[in-house]
């Protein structure tokens, strides 16, 4: 479910989103309502997962927050995983005690940086204490599986500014960290004054991701996809879907799906969402190209035994021999269950994959 709201616009994202009155937010949550009613009676299964993204979820207040996920309820299995984005500014251990109520069991949080400096530099509202605190209101509100975006290679970073962001992370004791690269989005602040920032160079960002995947596995927190990193048992479940090329139905202006061998999304526009639009449908999914694209994003990679099962035959032998160029170089490795990339080959990733699919 996409909420496409923000009390402000982060100058990297472009992601759908702007800022609303209160009107328009209850407006809002009243048609997504609806519409998963709708939507969902018409699916002959339950789903397992809900995550509710965005823009900023948490800046619809935990009550309508709870109205959506219990419109939800009645179409997901009893032990659904439910996640909620949170910006960390102002969420007291009420708003995390109303959001259990509802039966929201996962937070995913926006740290971006522990550095109070490099955070004023990407536009976050609050410091890093108050990010610490409502870490620990969630905890106290019994939501133990939590998880903190990190961002690699922005402003100033230095690999002891990342150093202490990831030892922020690691003494909050949260199971899951997503740690992306940044990517300078046309259209964004970041895109338009690119001249002016002190980004680091490709080498040094490098670095900082390999650094990142060290520390994090050091501490127990294992990498299991090219950007994302847990302790044993808190893979994002509802993440895995996308990697494993399964089906979903997303809800809000800007909004993908998968369903029925079909990808379909809503436009960016939040007034046409509103006024009933329909989908726009964007072609057939989940072919063996595409599948295999999302599995290698993942640690375990490709398996001839899940390509078999699903396609009816395994890794095409052109695929393996491509692929042996770059395991030649360290960037992937073949095996009789399958192909992986390497943590180095995850750098460089759309160019392999480019060259192997």
């Amino acid at each position: 479910m996409h909420i496409p709201f923000c009390r402000s616009k982060c100058p990297y994202c472009d992601f759908y989103s702007l800022r609303a009155d209160d009107s328009t937010k209850e407006q809002y949550v009243n048609v997504l309502k609806n519409r998963i009613t709708a939507e969902m009676s018409k699916i002959p299964c339950k789903a397992d997962t809900l995550y509710i993204g965005g823009g900023t979820p948490s800046v619809l207040g935990a009550e309508n927050l709870g109205k959506i996920v219990k419109s939800a309820l009645p179409f997901l299995t009893s032990d659904a995983e439910i996640t909620v984005e949170c910006n960390p500014f102002g969420l007291s251990e009420d708003f995390f005690k109303t959001l259990a109520f509802y039966g929201v069991n996962r937070i995913s949080m926006g740290l971006q940086s522990a550095n109070d400096g490099e955070r004023r530099a990407l536009g976050r509202l609050s410091d890093s204490e108050t990010v610490k605190k409502a870490v620990k209101n969630a905890q106290k509100s019994g939501i133990e599986n939590i998880s903190l975006d990190v961002m690699l290679g922005i402003p100033c970073q230095t690999e002891k500014s990342l150093a202490g962001t990831l030892d922020f992370c690691v003494s909050l004791g949260v199971p899951h960290i997503s740690a992306y690269i940044l990517k300078l989005e046309e259209g964004t602040v970041f895109y338009n004054k690119q001249a002016s920032l002190s980004l680091p160079d490709d080498d040094a960002v490098a670095d900082l991701y390999l650094q990142a995947c060290e520390t994090l596995e050091k501490n127990g927190i294992m990498q299991y996809e090219i950007s994302n990193f847990a302790k044993s048992g808190y893979e994002s479940r509802h993440n895995l879907k996308y990697w494993n090329c399964e089906e979903y139905l997303g809800l809000g202006p800007a909004a993908h799906s998968f369903l029925n061998g079909k990808r379909f999304y809503f436009e960016r526009d939040l007034n046409a969402f509103l006024n009933n639009a329909k989908p726009i449908q964007d072609g057939d999914g989940g072919d063996f190209t595409e599948y295999a694209m999302l599995r290698l994003r993942l640690t375990d990679g490709l398996l001839n035994s899940e390509a078999e099962k699903r396609f009816g035959h395994k890794i095409p032998d052109e695929m393996i021999k491509k692929s042996a160029v770059f395991a030649d170089n360290g960037l992937m490795e073949i095996s009789e269950t399958g192909i992986r990339l390497t943590r180095k080959g995850f750098l460089i990733s759309n160019s392999i994959l480019a060259e192997i699919l």
